[in-house]
Parts: structure tokens; C-alpha cells; sequence
């Protein structure tokens, strides 16, 4: 009975700190929609909400890795709970750096407006490319959620269209700035931005490689989609 008694707090621990996580993901999901919108629309506001929410990102990353410290060394967890743990403590790191990449489009597109050259800007070539990786992080979350490696695999997979999106996007740039050299400066800030969107992506990648550790015990991380299909049979 007491082994059960344990095993029951230690399942409550573990629940309690996946739902800090989920949590954590909601915040920088609703950082990456406001990001979004004051891109499409310049809108000064909206960049301020981003920057205001960096804070309490910032300090729910900080709870989460105490609390997770505080449950490895009090349950010292083996197999399976430890490897949930690192990846919840993978994942909230990751979380944070998504936070980071909203506010750093936050700040440019204040930037932007401040100089008064968003007028000029083609930023709705990006759109396509934000609902991209605005999706993937909210896919990646649910599949954390639920620990479902075929949803993984899935966001590995569509990571590549992120990247594509880039890759065009610069393309178009470099063709934007050849033709008129007035906009090269402008252009720049787009590569920036887009730079960001694209990390966002491989922020919910990283997410996905983290579920396949938890439930195959396979590392993935710079593995071959062949190798990942494989550790997944």
C-alpha cells in the first residue's frame, strides 16, 4: 500500500507539472498570434502585448525547471518518468525560445513602424509561412499532450515546408533588392523576421523528436527520416 501511495503522488507530480507545461505552450501560442497579427497589420499594440507577455514566459520557464529539479530529487524516477521529465524540461526550454523569437518580431515590426517603412514592405509574403509554424507549435503541443508519436513524425515531416517557405521567401527578397537597391535595407528586416518564423518551426520539431524519446527510448535528433520510420516500427 504505501508503494501505491507513492506511485499515486508521484503520477499527480507528474500530471501537475504537464499541465504547467501545456500552459506555458498556450501563453506562447497566444505570443506567436499577436506577433502575427502586428506583422500583418503593423499594428504597434499588439507588438507591446507580445513583449509585455515575454515576462511571465520568461518566469514560467524558470517554475517549471525548479519543480522538475525538486521531482527528480525526491523520486529520483528511472526508465520511462525520467525520460518524461528531461523531455518536459526539453520542451519548456523550447517554449521559451519560441517566446523569444515572438518578441524578436515584435520588436522589429515596432522598428519598422518607428521608421516609417512599412508602407513598402510586401510582409504579407510571410503569412503563409507564420500560419505554418503557428500550426506545427500547436500540433506539436497536442501530440506532447498526448504523447502520439504518428503526430511526431508528421510535424518532422512538415518541418520541410517551413523551410521551403523560407527558401522562396529569400529568393523573392534577393530579386526584390537587385531591382530596386532602395529596399534593401527594408528587405533585410523581412529576412529577419522570416528567420524567426522559420526557428519556430524548428522549435516544434525539436518538440516532436522529444515525444519519440519518451515513448521509443530513441534519441532521433539529426537522424534521417528513415532512421526515425524505422525507431517508430
Amino acid at each position: 500500500m504505501p508503494d501505491k501511495h507513492l506511485s499515486t503522488q508521484f503520477d499527480s507530480e507528474l500530471n501537475g507539472v504537464s499541465s504547467r507545461v501545456m500552459e506555458l505552450g498556450g501563453l506562447v501560442e497566444s505570443q506567436i498570434r499577436q506577433a502575427v497579427y502586428a506583422l500583418a497589420q503593423f499594428n504597434a499594440d499588439a507588438a507591446m502585448q507580445v513583449l509585455e507577455t515575454e515576462t511571465r514566459v520568461n518566469s514560467m520557464e524558470v517554475d517549471i525547471d525548479r519543480e522538475l529539479a525538486s521531482i527528480i530529487g525526491r523520486r529520483q524516477p528511472t526508465a520511462r518518468d525520467l525520460r518524461l521529465l528531461m523531455a518536459i524540461s526539453k520542451t519548456t526550454a523550447n517554449l521559451e525560445r519560441v517566446g523569444d523569437e515572438a518578441a524578436k518580431i515584435a520588436r522589429m515590426v515596432r522598428s519598422i513602424i518607428d521608421s516609417g517603412n512599412s508602407r513598402t514592405l510586401p510582409a504579407s509574403e510571410l503569412r503563409v509561412a507564420a500560419d505554418l509554424a503557428s500550426g506545427l507549435l500547436r500540433k506539436a503541443l497536442d501530440a506532447f499532450a498526448r504523447l502520439d508519436t504518428a503526430t511526431a513524425l508528421s510535424i518532422l515531416k512538415e518541418d520541410d515546408l517551413i523551410d521551403k517557405e523560407f527558401d522562396g521567401f529569400v529568393r523573392k527578397l534577393i530579386t526584390y533588392m537587385m531591382e530596386d537597391p532602395r529596399t534593401i535595407s527594408p528587405s533585410l528586416d523581412l529576412l529577419f523576421l522570416a528567420k524567426a518564423l522559420e526557428r519556430i518551426g524548428d522549435h516544434a520539431k525539436n518538440i516532436a523528436e522529444f515525444i519519440i524519446y519518451v515513448v521509443k527510448g530513441e534519441d532521433v535528433r539529426h537522424s534521417s527520416m528513415a532512421q526515425i520510420e524505422s525507431a517508430l516500427q
